[in-house]
């Protein structure tokens, strides 16, 4: 369960508590939504006052509100969310307010949580462990987490060097510098001060755990992939024709699994976990553009039956997409969820 609909939960109600245990009286984050929300829940219910600086006009209404109804002082920053980010540093280098993005060590030793789960019930229910673990990529506090997690497993014994997934990391091709820097070859990223994507959530253009997540990377086989938005979007529509409703970043982890499968960089035989990130209703703006228009009918049961019944209708089309993706060759199935984070799971087959 993460109450406040997206994985940043795990993380947050273990820095907010340290952050408590310390005496601090006021939190700080910079966000492109879902670490605002998080951190203004979980600090409105531990009594501290809690800012949160946002890019003005670059985030999904659904998480400033929830911000807003947890009663956080919200600051909008004529900037990018790495702007806003430097602003928080300094905050907190000035004494002024404890930083609880995830650059604070706390937030992933929460996050490892992901990691523990997805080996859990993978052995359980399907006798292994997952050969591979394709997650979406903004400031890269999941891989890096990951990683951080499966060594530690190793070192105590609990896991096999050769058992340890490969981290795969997806970004959108608007904000991909963890991508160029795997292609590339290079030990860092390089800061991109121009990012756009459909894919708010992961609207990063300089991942500050780049230095932690890009050995997670390589040193476990793994790769990183971009997607365009029409890809993220289509991913989206496929995912919610399988009953998952996601927010766009979310859907980034299945449009780079395609992606790879199309390449061959995925094997066909390859066990494979799709982590999804944050529930649908974070972006309602993004999901109704992606969904279908309603349409209007007369006041009339009959008048509605021959509307439906027509080939041209909007159902029609949606029960058909639907079917479709039930039957493509690509599409994991279902076998755990919760609110705002899914594990995606299936055994890839090659095209038929």
């Amino acid at each position: 369960m993460n109450p406040t609909g997206s994985f940043k939960d795990r993380g947050m109600t273990v820095g907010v508590r340290v952050a408590q245990k310390v005496g601090v009286d006021r939190l700080a984050c910079a966000s492109t939504g879902n670490t605002s929300a998080a951190l203004s829940a979980y600090g409105a219910r531990g009594g501290m006052e809690t800012l949160v600086l946002l890019p003005a006009g670059k985030v999904a209404a659904g998480k400033i509100a929830q911000a807003s109804l947890h009663g956080a002082r919200i600051l909008e920053v004529d900037g990018n969310f790495d702007q806003c980010l430097d602003i928080v540093q300094d905050l907190a280098d000035r004494g002024e307010a404890y930083l609880l993005n995830s650059l604070n060590p706390f937030r992933l030793e929460g996050q490892k949580t992901i990691g523990l789960e997805i080996l859990e019930r993978h052995k359980r229910e399907e006798g292994s462990y997952p050969d591979r673990i394709v997650l979406p990529v903004g400031n890269a506090g999941n891989t890096a987490a990951l990683y951080k997690c499966f060594r530690e497993l190793v070192e105590s014994g609990a896991l096999e060097e050769d058992e340890v997934p490969k981290l795969t990391g997806v970004q959108a091709e608007g904000a991909a510098p963890m991508v160029e820097a795997i292609e590339d070859g290079t030990d860092g990223t390089r800061r991109w001060e121009d990012v756009e994507t459909i894919a708010t959530a992961i609207r990063i253009g300089n991942p500050v755990n780049a230095p932690k997540a890009l050995p997670g990377i390589r040193a476990t086989g793994g790769t990183a992939v971009a997607v365009s938005d029409e890809e993220i979007t289509d991913a989206q529509r496929t995912l919610a024709g399988e009953g998952v409703g996601v927010e766009p970043a979310s859907a980034a982890s299945v449009a780079g699994l395609r992606k790879l499968r199309e390449r061959g960089v995925v094997d066909a035989e390859e066990e494979v976990v799709c982590l999804t990130t944050g529930h649908l209703l974070k972006d309602p703006d993004a999901a109704a553009a992606a969904g279908s228009e309603p349409e209007p009918v007369p006041n009339d049961t009959d008048a509605v039956l021959e509307h439906i019944e027509e080939p041209s209708s909007v159902a029609g089309t949606v029960r058909r997409g639907a079917s479709k993706a039930a039957d493509s060759p690509l599409i994991p199935a279902l076998v755990a969820g919760g609110l705002g984070i899914g594990y995606l799971l299936r055994k890839l087959r090659s095209k038929k």
